[in-house]
């Protein structure tokens, strides 16, 4: 494990979480933690390179087949893998197969890269999770073993009671805004090694909390505008990102969208 190094690349894997959704630019593309992180590594050495072959709505299996030899080839210094979550949420699971697939990931991309970084992905609050919190924790648990035997970082998102906070994820309820992709951009930095820019748990003011019909109004709009269509493709077996290319598939140097 090299703590505080100088890398000079970094490839990401993984689904909507580490593609960026729903951190929206003006362009209408997504940016996100990973597109961050790259920013802040691109800054600290030049000719940095970064890669980004994650795709929303990907299952573990989709991750291995298409992300994991890919980016394995591409010998990077840095590697993140973020994957598994999105089956923990469909209406059948097989964990132990979702177990299975992460060690054939986590065993390829190991050695490929000078640092391999697992995640324990941040839950929101809500009826919703609470009814797969039991898979998330297993599939959490598991993430620690695997990178306890192949030297990789953990960055545990899960524990953090700020990214809990439902302000902290899109009208969507599935995706972290703008702000909560920026706190995990400063948990993975800080996870490298690096001196922190500032404190990524650090809490929110209090919530003002609408009144009763404002949020019954909200709750309605969401579950015809997000819940019911996801709940549908998990029924049919379909995922939003299905032909949908790899955000960024080649390792290039990175340059800031917004500049």
């Amino acid at each position: 494990m090299e703590m505080n190094a100088n890398y000079t690349s970094f490839v990401a894997v993984g689904d909507s979480f580490t593609e960026g959704m729903s951190d929206l630019l003006p362009d209408g593309s997504y940016r996100g933690w990973a597109d961050l992180l790259a920013g802040r590594m691109a800054a600290r050495t030049p000719g940095f390179r970064y890669a980004n072959l994650a795709v929303r709505g990907k299952l573990i299996g989709q991750i291995v087949d298409e992300q994991v030899h890919v980016a394995a080839a591409m010998q990077a210094d840095v590697i993140t893998l973020v994957g598994g979550l999105n089956d923990t949420l469909r209406p059948k699971c097989d964990m132990g197969r979702v177990r299975g697939l992460l060690e054939e990931a986590v065993e390829k991309l190991a050695p490929s890269c000078r640092q391999l970084v697992l995640m324990r992905s941040p839950g929101r609050n809500g009826p919703v999770m609470e009814r797969f919190r039991p898979r998330m924790e297993e599939l959490f648990g598991y993430v620690d073993e695997l990178a306890a035997r192949h030297g990789a970082l953990v960055v545990d998102l899960y524990g953090s009671e700020v990214l809990g906070d439902q302000r902290m994820w899109d009208v969507d309820r599935l995706h972290l805004t703008a702000e909560g992709h920026r706190r995990v951009a400063e948990a993975v930095w800080q996870t490298l090694g690096h001196a922190a820019e500032e404190d990524w748990r650090a809490l929110l003011p209090p919530a003002v909390l609408p009144g009763w019909a404002v949020r019954r109004v909200g709750d309605l709009r969401f579950a015809r505008q997000y819940l019911g269509p996801w709940v549908a493709r998990r029924l049919t077996g379909r995922s939003s990102g299905d032909g949908r290319p790899a955000k960024r598939p080649e390792l290039l140097p990175y340059e800031d969208p917004r500049s």
